[in-house]
């Protein structure tokens, strides 16, 4: 293998370690960026990354390998949306790699005909006469015991005749052997009316929409009545069903018999950059999937940028032709195309379509994130420093982060942790923890105070480096406790130190009453939640290993006789010394035996 090769692999194995861990469709692009290979996976980063495993011996995967260039993915709900999805862009591109489809089968549907008492059948041709399709499916047998189902549920027409009320009035017809054995209540006759019958369609169409709660507990009685009677075979066989209908989804997002033609786009931003997702919707099947980044050159509103990506990408290849009559945005933008209605849905399958875009543009721009912090993680961090010196108003960057966090449970071992991070990272070799040592009670602002005080006090005597920043879990109260020991340090103004308060995101700084909201998608706003929730996990858990200890060393460890594990026992009974002591010889006997009860008792007595 050519050094050339080795190394387009090497950057591809680090796109691959940067997809997420969703289902989805991965594409695989050779030097013309032409698709060579589609497939499904149930995790696509793991999928993907198992190509470029050194250890393969299948010859095939090695040659189609030799020839990648170009990963490209997109994520999905579901497996079955992934299976349907790879069965769309392989009849699409028809890659090199890939099995033909030569049979070119479309999935089952079930459908709801447009007509007077309607059927209910299973069929794979979807024609445009009004009637009611749903799915695809991509278990026939599912399909199978959907009908079985509403044939037991339901007494439906089977047969083929134009049911109208002239023909039914004129006596046109005659019952058959299916009214005979009660399958059908014969509205050829007019032995049933179409308000009845129809009740039962829309019983039929909330099943399929997904309600099938009441189906479910159908069928667990069926299932006793039959156990009921030793009639396990049968028992068995509608377990199976309730299992494969538990699991049933009757909507993909994937495809749609009621979408048509459709342009769905949706956009991301953060300080630098924005990320814009096309999917292309040709009837009623995703066909094409396209994510665009955008370097942002001044302070574009999220509408500027959708609709310079919408007006680049539809004049562009990448769009091919399109022939959308619709367009689906999350918002309105000033943008009109000929005979082309925008629209913003709040609920349905378009609305699905729209979620499934946004979804795909989130993890392109966490793919990004990954591949630049793989690829030069020293610039990842310097940029992501430039960003929060930037939008946190400091004088320098702040390479080195201390972020403190009080921990007590209704006042009991007042604790609190200090977490580093340097390059926006966390350096665990540097994470200190404190015992509240002059603070009586539950008091986070006179702890903070104490904690600040000790921890710079001690920076300062060991002449050791100061941080640039200073994070404070809490809000006003806890920031002003903490100025208070920079002010006796002499150090306020030579630190630069804020305020998080849980609730809002808010970031108060020093001497500003109003605090600072950043976006949710904001870098800078992600290292400080990452530097609070760090620093909140380390103080809990040292506060839960100090209450641990301090639940052994009681006051009954001065017992002569009365061990460790007596001691964990009692107290796991009657939870403190005071229980304890409070009980008779008879009771403690139950736990300690007499011997040891008598020496608890006698201690306390003394005492």
């Amino acid at each position: 293998m050519s050094e050339q090769i080795k190394n387009i692999q090497e950057q591809l194995k680090k796109t691959a370690k940067s997809l997420p861990d969703k289902p989805g469709v991965y594409r695989y692009l050779d030097k013309k960026g032409e698709v060579i290979y589609v497939g499904k996976a149930k995790s696509l980063k793991k999928r993907v990354l198992s190509y470029f495993n050194k250890n393969t011996d299948n010859y095939k995967t090695k040659i189609l390998v030799k020839h990648i260039r170009e990963i490209k993915h997109i994520v999905v709900e579901t497996e079955t949306d992934a299976l349907l999805l790879e069965n769309n862009l392989i009849k699409k591109y028809v890659p090199r790699y890939n099995v033909l489809l030569k049979d070119d089968k479309s999935y089952p549907w079930i459908c709801i005909k447009k007509e007077d008492f309607p059927r209910v059948y299973q069929t794979r041709r979807l024609i445009k006469d009004g009637s009611k399709y749903y799915g695809p499916y991509t278990s026939i047998y599912l399909v199978r015991t959907l009908l079985e189902l509403f044939k037991k549920l339901f007494k439906l027409r089977t047969c083929k005749l134009n049911l109208s009320q002239e023909n039914i009035n004129k006596n046109k017809f005659k019952v058959c052997l299916e009214y005979h054995i009660k399958n059908c209540e014969a509205p050829c006759v007019a032995e049933q009316t179409s308000e009845d019958y129809n009740k039962q369609i829309e019983q039929i169409r909330n099943i399929l929409k997904g309600n099938i709660s009441s189906v479910v507990k159908y069928l667990k009685e069926l299932m006793y009545k039959y156990s009921e009677v030793f009639d396990y075979e049968k028992a068995h066989e509608i377990k199976n069903k309730i299992d494969i209908l538990s699991e049933y989804q009757s909507k993909s997002t994937v495809v749609s018999s009621v979408i048509e033609d459709v342009d769905v786009f949706s956009v991301l931003s953060d300080e630098n950059y924005a990320y814009v997702n096309f999917l292309k919707v040709v009837s009623g099947a995703i066909i094409q999937v396209h994510t665009v980044e955008l370097k942002k050159r001044l302070e574009e509103t999220d509408q500027e940028l959708l609709t310079i990506a919408i007006t680049d990408i539809l004049h562009s290849k990448m769009s091919g032709f399109s022939n959308a009559k619709e367009m689906i945005l999350p918002f309105k933008i000033d943008y009109n195309l000929p005979n082309v209605k925008i629209i913003i849905p709040l609920k349905g399958d378009k609305k699905k379509l729209l979620e499934l875009s946004q979804r795909n543009v989130k993890y392109f721009r966490l793919d990004k994130i990954k591949q630049r912090s793989l690829i030069d993680p020293e610039r990842h961090s310097n940029r992501i420093l430039e960003t929060m010196k930037k939008d946190l108003h400091l004088k320098e960057l702040p390479a080195h982060i201390e972020c403190f966090d009080n921990s007590n449970i209704q006042g009991t071992n007042p604790v609190a942790a200090c977490v580093v991070f340097r390059n926006a990272k966390p350096f665990k070799k540097d994470y200190r923890k404190f015992n509240i040592k002059t603070v009586v009670g539950p008091d986070d602002f006179a702890s903070m105070e104490e904690v600040i005080y000790r921890r710079y006090k001690r920076l300062l005597d060991e002449k050791k480096e100061l941080p640039q920043l200073i994070i404070i879990d809490g809000g006003k109260g806890q920031l002003s406790s903490a100025l208070k020991s920079l002010d006796k340090l002499e150090l306020r103004g030579k630190i630069s130190i804020i305020g998080v308060a849980k609730k809002l995101e808010e970031i108060f700084f020093p001497g500003d009453k109003y605090p600072l909201y950043l976006d949710k998608n904001s870098e800078t706003l992600k290292v400080i939640q990452n530097a609070r929730n760090e620093a909140h996990r380390f103080g809990i858990t040292f506060h839960r290993d100090k209450r641990s200890k301090n639940f052994i060393n009681s006051q009954l460890k001065n017992i002569p006789g009365i061990g460790r594990q007596t001691i964990t026992l009692l107290l796991t009974k009657y939870k403190s010394v005071k229980k304890v002591s409070e009980q008779s010889v008879e009771e403690l006997s139950k736990i300690t035996g007499k011997s040891k009860a008598e020496k608890i008792v006698k201690y306390f007595k003394e005492s």
